[in-house]
């Protein structure tokens, strides 16, 4: 393992972060803020509890959850897509580094961007509401997975994106829909049963529902298929980086 080549590429892609630091950190946390004085306190005042948990703390973990999974994804497939646009990633594949390094590197670093603005959020909001995590060691665990998972995920979006649109393409279009349909602001035992039933095939349902267990004990789905339902999704991340490897796939041309 080539630690210096993993700590170079990590190093580069935390210094871009820090010389972004209004857009990296900032904005992301101005936004969630948002979220906490529209919804905590605007629908908050009608609903008082949810699942025997106060409305503004209920959302907790599916704000933190929104902006992990959009800035995870964001922040890996930009950190990549940058060195395919301005040609540098072929002094990489040139160098005498593993495709596990370059990975390891660069997913490392967005993962750790995501984890420091995960937590930033989690901060900021134990000053608008009380705060219980029962599971503090499942909730560190939580972030930590979600965090690599989707940092993954976002490596393959810039390797597979050919412009700035598509960039933003998946997060704008895919991940964050997903997350408001995933119960970030409500329980899915407040749907209809119809439609608790189509929510079980979103994804993001199990990410949310696991995390919120690790705060509050509760869930809407059992949270060892949370857990699995995630290490699904990290397992299939994995074998397409393999894959796009392997073949060169958008690497090489």
């Amino acid at each position: 393992m080539n630690l210096h080549a993993i700590r170079a590429i990590y190093a580069f892609e935390m210094n871009r972060a820090f010389r972004t630091l209004l857009q990296s950190v900032v904005s992301p946390v101005i936004s969630t803020v948002l979220y906490f004085v529209v919804f905590g306190a605007a629908i908050g005042s009608r609903i008082e509890e949810v699942n025997g948990v106060s409305y503004g703390a209920f959302i907790v973990p599916g704000l933190i959850m929104l902006s992990l999974l959009t800035q995870s994804v964001t922040n890996a497939a930009f950190g990549i897509y940058f060195p395919r646009f301005t040609g540098t990633i072929y002094e990489v594949l040139s160098a005498p580094v593993s495709f596990v390094e370059i990975v390891i590197g660069y997913v490392g670093a967005a993962a750790t961007k995501s984890l420091g603005l995960g937590l930033i959020i989690l901060a900021t909001a134990a000053l608008f509401v009380p705060l219980r995590i029962e599971h503090p060691v499942a909730m560190l665990a939580f972030l930590v997975l979600t965090a690599i998972t989707f940092s993954l995920f976002g490596f393959i979006i810039g390797i597979w994106a050919d412009g700035f649109e598509k960039l933003q393409l998946v997060p704008l279009l895919i991940i964050t829909p997903l997350t408001f349909l995933g119960g970030s602001f409500y329980s899915i035992d407040m749907l209809p049963p119809f439609w608790q039933t189509v929510t079980l095939f979103n994804p993001v349902v199990y990410l949310i529902s696991g995390f919120r267990w690790s705060f509050y004990g509760v869930s809407d789905v059992d949270v060892g298929v949370s857990v699995a339902m995630t290490g699904v999704f990290l397992a299939i991340c994995i074998g397409i980086i393999w894959w796009i490897f392997r073949t060169g796939y958008r690497l090489r041309t």
